[in-house]
């Protein structure tokens, strides 16, 4: 089948490579004419583990396209995918100007049937949106030429985006058209989905459901971090709370880890959309306001705890402080509303002094920062450590699980070791000669196992 994606960002490119690799023959559509040059060379704008190799081989296989010509995309493809970007305005709401010029492109475009798709991340309500725009511009056109919407929302997972769209647990459907449906079986046949996977459904509970969905696991997220709050103060430990509902099978051990908050392009955005949308039609959230509060307050937690631990000891004011991980989550360069960006300006505050490691974000992350006397960019987590007063782990990636502590420790002019992510085994740290501290574990409980 010929697909094409609207957009070559991070839905745009994962999805539209997945298709490639199970044979349908995709053109990826972008106005950004440089992009659309760097993409033909094989340069990828993002880090997604696999997704390099995945595009290289498509495209030498002569399934994965890319043009500027929305003529030629249009006139390529039996289905169009929308994978704009729709970023919030202040007050939360979706920015849908992306989208509007994608319909108007599509209805000035459009010369025979297509079944048009918004995968793109859309408040409920978007597809009749798109569909009006598309109508409307083909009155002017003066031309009658049937057409069909449909909504697929995306459920990818930064750093597994390639399983999640190759392997998918569910293909939702949003669709009123049976010729929309089974075009859209069709071209999900070659992953070799059970029924019970596929879940077709009108248009608007399915633009709902991505909401819905993000909505629950962030609201976990923070509910977890809620309940670390009150293991310190009560006595008790998370990491074994964690562990005793988890093995409900109401609950699950899914989305249970405390930390230092969520961000990302996904639940931050996508909660205050949800908010906007319901307050538009007149509905309360006070649990998802009371989850954003919660994720707020969680991303300066950190700080509070190393500012209180330097407090009896001279105050940050001149301290260093060394950072392991900047992206908002491991195996990707994603630092969009990342914990480590409050976490890094509440120390500067404080007058701080930072070294800053992370495996693939440091090139994101010091165009957010740029260059700041405070701040020094290394090239390893050991080169981080030197001389610093203490440690601060933000993002957990597999590789700071296998770190030789001994030269850490030698490295360190202080013993502090703040553990964001509650990666290490507290009597394993203190141990190795660490002051260890970690999310939801009073000092008391961290000599046991």
């Amino acid at each position: 089948m010929r697909i094409t994606m609207i957009g070559t960002g991070y839905v745009g490119l994962v999805t539209g490579a997945c298709f490639a690799e199970m044979g349908h023959i995709v053109m990826c559509l972008d106005i950004d004419q440089p992009k659309i040059e760097q993409l033909k060379k094989g340069l990828i704008p993002i880090f997604e583990p696999g997704l390099e190799i995945l595009i290289q081989r498509n495209m030498c296989k002569g399934r994965l396209l890319y043009s500027s010509n929305y003529t030629e995309a249009i006139d390529f493809s039996e289905v169009c995918f929308i994978t704009v970007p729709t970023p919030p305005h202040e007050d939360g709401s979706c920015d849908l100007s992306y989208i509007d010029a994608s319909a108007r492109h599509i209805g000035a475009t459009l010369k025979e049937y297509r079944l048009i798709v918004n995968k793109s991340t859309v408040p409920v309500g978007t597809a009749e949106r798109v569909e009006k725009i598309v109508r409307e511009e083909l009155v002017k056109r003066k031309k009658d030429i049937s057409f069909d919407i449909a909504a697929n929302p995306e459920f990818l997972k930064e750093g597994a985006a390639i399983r999640d769209c190759l392997e998918p647990d569910r293909i939702i459907i949003g669709t009123s058209s049976q010729r929309a449906e089974t075009l859209l079986r069709e071209l999900y046949r070659p992953f070799g989905l059970i029924e019970t996977k596929f879940l077709s459904m009108d248009i608007l509970s399915a633009e709902m459901t991505k909401y819905a969905a993000n909505a629950m696991l962030a609201t976990r997220i923070s509910f977890m971090n809620e309940m670390a709050d009150i293991c310190t103060r009560v006595g008790a430990n998370i990491n074994e709370v964690r562990k005793g509902i988890g093995s409900d099978l109401r609950i699950g051990h899914g989305f249970l880890n405390p930390g230092v908050g969520f961000g990302g392009s996904c639940f931050p955005k996508d909660l205050r959309a949800l908010v906007a949308t319901a307050k538009s039609v007149g509905c309360k959230t006070q649990l998802l306001e009371a989850v954003q509060h919660v994720n707020h307050r969680q991303k300066k937690l950190l700080g509070k705890i190393i500012l209180n631990y330097f407090a009896d000891r001279g105050g940050l004011k001149g301290k260093t402080i060394a950072v392991w991980g900047l992206s908002f989550k491991p195996e990707t360069d994603d630092m969009r509303e990342a914990p480590s960006l409050s976490f890094i300006e509440d120390l500067l505050l404080q007058g701080a002094q930072l070294r800053l490691f992370d495996p693939v974000a440091i090139p994101k992350a010091q165009e957010l920062l740029k260059n700041r006397p405070e701040l020094t960019w290394c090239d390893n987590e050991l080169d981080a450590v030197r001389g610093a007063d203490a440690v601060a782990l933000l993002t957990e990636w597999s590789q700071f699980t296998r770190v030789d502590f001994n030269p850490v420790r030698e490295s360190m002019k202080g013993i502090a070791f703040f553990d964001g992510r509650n990666q290490y085994l507290p009597i394993e740290m203190k141990q190795k000669g660490f002051d260890y501290i970690a999310i939801g574990i009073p000092e008391q409980l961290q000599d046991k196992r």
